[in-house]
C-alpha cells in the first residue's frame, strides 16, 4: 500500500509510529497532484510551500515527543470558496481571479489547531452554482473514474481530488447538493451537515439560509474524524448552534459504537424517491443497500414525502433570489474584476458596474442572478419568492412528519450516472433535475450522506441517507455499518 492509498487513521498511525514523516507523506502527494491533475485538473492553485512548512511544523512536534492531533500531517484540499489567510480564493470565477484572502474561514482556523497540511484549493462551477464543475471560469475538472465524463458539481475538483488520490481528504460546500452529487459520481464519501452544524464563517456566501461546509473523504469514519473537527458553535456566524448543548440542540444524544445496533431501527424509503426519470442501473443498486440494511435486521418502511416534486422549483426561486443578494457586492469597485474606468467620454459609473459584472461573471451565473433579481421585483415577489418560500414549509412539514415514524431516510443521490462532459451544458433546466434527490435536504436544513454503494460497469452510484436535524453520529453510523459489510 501506497502513501497516497491511506485513510485518514492509517496515516496517522503511520506517523506516530514513524513509519514515514509528514514531509515524506506531504511530498507523495504532491508528486501525485503533478502527475495527475494535468488531465483532471482538480486544483486551482497548489501551495507546496505552506504544504511543506506544515508538515515540517508536524515533524518537529513528533520529533520533541508530542502527542499530535488525528489530523495533524495529514494532507488535504479546501474548496476555492473557503478562504485561507493569504491565499488566492477565487469562487471559480474571473471577477475574483486575483482576490487574496484577508483572513482564515473558521473551518480552516479549526484544522489549522489540528495542524492539518493544506495542498491547495480545488475547481468548482463558478461561486458554487452548477452540478458538473463545468461552469469554472478556468476549465472544467474531470472525473478521475473515466475522464470523459463530468466529476458532478459544484464540489467536483474537492470529489475529484479524493477520488484520484491527489489528497487524504477535502472540505467541499453544499447548497442544494454540492457535497453529495459529486461525491456519488466520484465514488467517495461526502457528507452535507445539518444547517448550522459547521460554521459558515469565511465560505464565500452563494445562498445563506442553504449553503453548508462538509467533508469529503475515503471513508465514513474519515468524514466523522474530519466532521468532528469543524462542527461547532462560533460566535462569527450566528447561525451555528453547540452541537453538543441539549438546550441548543434537543436532538443531541451521544451512542457509544459498541452500543449501536442496526437492528434497533427503522429506515424509510420514500416512495416518490423511485419513480420514472431514474435510472435502472442506479434504482438496482440502491434498492440491493436498502435490502442488506434489512439483512442486518433493520425495519424498512415504505413512506411518503408528498411535496417532493414541489422541492426542486421551489429551490430554484429561492436559490438564485439569495445569490442575486449576495453577489450584489462585486461592482468592480470595492474588490474584483473591473473594467477599472469609463472606456469611453459618455460611460457612467453605472456602465463601469455592468461592464464589470458582465465580463466578470460567467453565463451560469448571470442567469440566477437574473432569475432571483426578477423574482424579487415589485410584482413579482408574492408571485415567486412568497410562494417558493411556503412551498418550502410544506417540504419541511413532510420530513418531520416522516421523522416521526422512522429513524433516518435511505434513496438514491442522484437519478443519473456521470454524464458526459459537455452533454448538459446547453440546457440548463436538464442540468437542474440532476438536483432533483438532493435539493429537499438543504431546503429543510436536515444533514445526509452519500456513500458509495456499487457501480454501474465503472461509473460509481451513491446511496444517500437522511437524517434527523444534528444527528449526523447516526447517519455516519449507519453509513459505516454497511461500508463495514460491504468489505466482509
Amino acid at each position: 500500500m501506497g502513501l497516497t492509498d491511506l485513510t485518514i487513521t492509517q496515516a496517522h498511525q503511520g506517523l506516530v509510529k514513524k513509519e514515514f514523516s509528514a514531509l515524506e507523506l506531504c511530498k507523495a502527494y504532491l508528486d501525485k497532484i503533478k502527475e495527475r491533475d494535468r488531465e483532471i485538473f482538480a486544483f486551482l492553485t497548489v501551495v507546496e510551500n505552506l504544504a511543506l512548512s506544515q508538515a515540517k511544523e508536524v515533524d518537529d512536534l513528533i520529533s520533541a515527543g508530542e502527542k499530535i492531533p488525528i489530523l495533524a500531517g495529514i494532507p488535504s484540499a479546501i474548496k476555492d470558496v473557503i478562504l485561507i489567510e493569504g491565499i488566492r480564493c477565487t469562487a471559480g470565477s474571473k471577477i475574483l481571479e486575483n482576490y487574496v484572502a484577508p483572513y482564515d474561514a473558521t473551518v480552516i482556523k479549526k484544522l489549522k489547531g489540528e495542524k492539518a497540511v493544506f495542498l491547495g484549493k480545488t475547481n468548482l462551477d463558478e461561486f458554487a452554482m452548477g452540478a458538473s464543475t463545468e461552469h469554472s471560469a478556468f476549465g472544467p475538472t474531470r472525473n478521475p473514474r473515466d475522464l470523459t465524463r463530468v466529476p458532478g458539481g459544484s464540489s467536483g475538483g474537492s470529489a475529484a481530488a479524493v477520488a484520484a488520490q491527489e489528497c487524504i481528504y477535502a472540505l467541499g460546500s453544499d447548497t442544494g447538493g454540492s457535497i453529495r452529487q459529486p461525491a456519488s459520481f466520484c465514488g467517495v464519501v461526502g457528507l452535507k451537515p445539518t444547517y448550522g452544524a459547521v460554521s459558515r464563517y469565511g465560505l464565500i456566501a452563494f445562498a445563506s439560509s442553504l449553503d453548508q461546509i462538509g467533508p469529503i473523504t475515503k471513508n465514513v469514519e474519515d468524514c466523522k474524524i474530519v466532521f468532528d473537527a469543524i462542527k461547532g458553535k462560533d460566535e462569527m456566524d450566528s447561525t451555528s448552534i453547540d452541537l453538543n448543548s441539549k438546550f441548543q440542540n434537543p436532538n443531541y444524544k451521544q451512542i457509544p459504537n459498541s452500543k449501536f445496533q442496526i437492528r434497533n431501527l427503522r429506515l424509510g424509503v420514500p416512495k416518490e424517491y423511485f419513480v420514472k426519470g431514474l435510472d435502472p442501473g442506479i434504482e438496482k443498486l440502491v434498492k440491493a443497500a436498502i435490502k442488506k440494511y434489512e439483512e442486518m435486521g433493520a425495519k424498512i418502511e415504505e413512506v411518503s414525502l408528498p411535496h417532493t416534486e414541489y422541492a426542486l422549483p421551489a429551490y430554484y426561486i429561492i436559490n438564485p433570489s439569495e445569490a442575486s443578494a449576495n453577489l450584489a457586492r462585486y461592482d468592480g469597485i470595492k474588490f474584483g474584476y473591473s473594467v477599472a474606468k469609463p472606456q469611453t467620454n459618455t460611460d457612467t459609473l453605472l456602465d463601469v458596474y455592468l461592464k464589470s459584472r458582465g465580463q466578470g461573471f460567467g453565463q451560469e451565473v448571470r442567469r440566477r442572478i437574473m432569475l432571483g433579481t426578477y423574482s424579487l421585483s415589485a410584482g413579482y415577489y408574492e408571485a415567486y419568492y412568497l410562494k417558493a418560500q411556503k412551498v418550502r414549509t410544506l417540504v419541511k412539514n413532510d420530513f418531520e412528519k416522516v421523522f416521526k415514524e422512522v429513524d433516518a431516510i435511505l434513496g438514491p443521490v442522484s437519478p443519473i450516472l456521470p454524464f458526459k462532459i459537455g452533454e448538459k451544458v446547453g440546457d440548463p433546466l436538464s442540468m437542474y433535475l440532476v438536483d432533483v434527490y438532493t435539493v429537499a435536504i438543504n431546503l429543510v436544513g436536515v444533514p445526509a450522506l452519500s456513500l458509495p454503494c456499487g457501480k454501474v460497469g465503472q461509473l460509481p452510484v451513491g446511496l444517500q441517507i437522511i437524517g434527523k436535524p444534528f444527528e449526523e453520529d447516526i447517519i455516519l453510523e449507519i453509513g459505516e455499518k454497511f461500508e463495514q459489510t460491504c468489505q466482509k
